[in-house]
């Protein structure tokens, strides 16, 4: 893809995120101490907004609670999105709970709300009016209504000769899913964007480069994010890009990933070769552990809004690309 004039579609997730930064492990039957904030997130988002912050032109569907529709609609336009969002009367937005312990590693609770109600009622062909990529968030294809959006996303876009792309998400989803069901649900796609963990479930190779290319002879561009040893990328079955991560004091490595794939993206969009496109990723990824939460800074500097933690597992600075 080179010099795309279109913009990128993402369809997807909008998220409410708690956050809770501890140092320590946590306590049973008892308190431990964190800080606590409340962050607009979600995958398709977070894409959507390291995308738009890549210089992309981008839109985001996805489905939200009345309860705070409004808030998460400021939040998108704040972050140069067009928010293209269905508000659901009867359940609330989705909610993650995400404990990012002292190394800046997370755990996610997760409360599908709304967004697991997305579907092929919500989407109008007209959508890709423009639109020169589609992006598929992974967490659609874990709920029956999501799967039935996707399959009507990949066959408009295909009648359109557009490139679609997908992350898989979750490696606890995918495997309750089955590794085949899903495989076959993304048939469609011209990329897949997996970390390390997603690769490897979903191609049965241990070998990241194996992995990668094996899962490109299926979906035709694999780009994997490898955390603190960077990202590879494979195309048609063989390797063509190993990119280096990008060194960063890591703060939260929430949305790391979906950093990656907004600025792998955007790149993409602006005509960037496979390797640029891997190392604009990893620079996003970079500025993405320095900052509490999933998002772009709202400032043109990288860094943490909050007080400083310290930086990796035991102090070390950790790589972009998780």
């Amino acid at each position: 893809m080179t010099g795309a004039t279109g913009g990128l579609l993402v369809v997807g997730d909008v998220v409410t995120d708690v956050l809770a930064l501890h140092e320590g492990p946590l306590a049973p039957d008892t308190d431990t101490a964190a800080r606590i904030s409340v962050r607009p997130g979600g995958a398709g988002a977070n894409v959507a907004a390291w995308a738009a912050r890549g210089g992309a032109r981008t839109a985001l569907l996805a489905r939200v609670g009345a309860d705070s529709a409004d808030w998460h609609r400021a939040e998108l336009r704040a972050a140069g999105v067009e928010p293209r969002l269905v508000v659901d009367d009867r359940t609330p937005t989705a909610v993650v709970i995400c404990l990012v312990d002292g190394g800046a590693e997370r755990t996610l609770v997760t409360d599908g709300g709304a967004s697991v109600r997305l579907g092929p009622e919500d989407w109008r062909a007209d959508l890709l009016n423009d639109v020169a990529l589609v992006h598929l968030s992974g967490y659609l294809f874990f709920s029956d209504p999501g799967r039935r959006l996707a399959a009507r996303v990949f066959a408009d876009a295909e009648r359109r000769a557009l490139p679609v792309s997908v992350d898989p998400a979750s490696t606890g989803f995918v495997a309750r899913l089955g590794v085949g069901a899903f495989r076959a649900a993304v048939t469609g796609a011209g990329l897949l964007v997996p970390n390390l963990a997603e690769a490897r479930l979903l191609s049965g190779r241990d070998d990241p480069a194996l992995a990668a290319a094996e899962l490109s002879t299926a979906y035709g561009t694999v780009a994997v994010t490898l955390g603190a040893r960077g990202a590879l990328v494979a195309r048609d079955g063989r390797l063509v890009a190993e990119v280096p991560a990008v060194p960063s004091a890591a703060l939260d490595s929430t949305g790391a990933g979906d950093a990656f794939t907004g600025g792998f993206l955007a790149a993409r969009l602006a005509g960037a070769d496979l390797a640029q496109a891997a190392a604009a990723g990893c620079r996003a990824g970079a500025q993405a552990v320095r900052t509490v939460g999933g998002r772009p800074p709202a400032g043109p500097d990288a860094g943490s809004p909050a007080p400083a933690r310290r930086a990796g597992r035991g102090g070390a600075t950790l790589g972009s690309c998780e």
